[in-house]
């Protein structure tokens, strides 16, 4: 029996007052300097969050023509970072980095972005946080006039030894924080509620508006074609491969069997019943084999859509 439903785009100075302490933990502790949760959790009723965040570890990389694919794997959950040259990748303490295989990593993506529904779940982050074992904690939120973040735990005193950057690298100053997606690092904070700190470097994401406005015409389209046109086989989601791929700019020629779909240098070769496919010159292989559900449509495990669009 066919099964329809709709999946739903993803689902983003001196101090004053207070005792002066170091967050207990690097950054891959969380951040520091509310104790009283009880209260804290009384006066802030739960927001919806402006980032998404992903933790783990890189457990493989995966380069393509435009992006390199992360996966990040932690406990049983694994999801997939695309990582291109808007992204921005620092350490705890501040420091651009190269990511790395291995690296402990939180991910913070603008939670408005559109994101395809497939498995593993695939971010494309505004900032990437490498976890080290120096001192340095990171908040990634949206601030307001008073430079404090939505969930009232954190409150900015920006002085003159606090950086100041954008990510368009425009000059940034104090006043020009307020209202605005900052990315910000310190090392101690107040045990008031909110936590008070003077970062030691804050980042205005103001390339965030620009883009979250913003949805690529092909992206949208197939993310109708999986929400109204897939079934469901041996609990995999499975969505017509010809309307994808042609959306997508492949060309698809019908095999009998299957069909072959290329795209510049990029082939694929896809037999209806078999989970083996092949990959230009290479053999890969699908959870389940593509099939003919409807009458002159071959359907394929979602997850190549993912391949397709790399």
């Amino acid at each position: 029996m066919k099964m329809k439903k709709v999946v739903p785009f993803a689902m983003t100075a001196l101090l004053i007052g207070g005792a002066i302490v170091a967050p207990s933990a690097s950054a891959n502790e969380g951040n520091a300097g509310v104790t009283n949760t009880t209260d804290n959790k009384e006066q802030n009723p739960q927001v919806e969050p402006v980032f998404i965040k992903v933790a783990g570890t890189v457990d493989n990389v995966e380069n393509s023509k435009n992006a390199t694919y992360y996966t990040v794997k932690e406990g049983e959950d694994t999801n997939v970072l695309v990582v291109n040259d808007d992204t921005r990748v620092f350490d705890n303490t501040g420091k651009e980095v190269k990511l790395q295989k291995g690296d402990k990593v939180t991910a913070y993506t603008y939670a408005n972005k559109p994101m395809l529904a497939i498995y593993p779940p695939q971010y494309n982050p505004e900032v990437i946080i490498v976890e080290t074992k120096e001192m340095g904690t990171v908040e990634v939120d949206l601030f307001n006039k008073e430079l404090v973040n939505t969930d009232n735990t954190l409150k900015l005193n920006v002085g003159e030894e606090t950086e100041l950057l954008s990510l368009s690298g425009k000059e940034v100053k104090a006043e020009d924080l307020a209202e605005q997606h900052l990315l910000v690092f310190y090392t101690i904070a107040t045990m008031s509620i909110p936590a008070q700190t003077p970062p030691s470097k804050v980042v205005v994401l103001d390339t965030i508006a620009e883009e979250s406005g913003e949805v690529d015409p092909s992206e949208s389209a197939i993310q109708e074609i999986i929400n109204n046109d897939f079934y469901e086989v041996e609990g995999t989601k499975m969505v017509p491969l010809r309307s994808i791929a042609e959306e997508l700019g492949y060309k698809v020629e019908s095999t009998g069997k299957g069909a072959i779909i290329s795209k510049g240098a990029v082939s694929y070769t896809i037999t209806r019943g078999q989970k083996e496919y092949g990959y230009n010159k290479a053999i890969r292989h699908f959870k389940v084999a593509p099939a003919l559900l409807e009458p002159t449509k071959t359907y394929v495990p979602v997850e190549f859509v993912e391949e397709l669009m790399k």
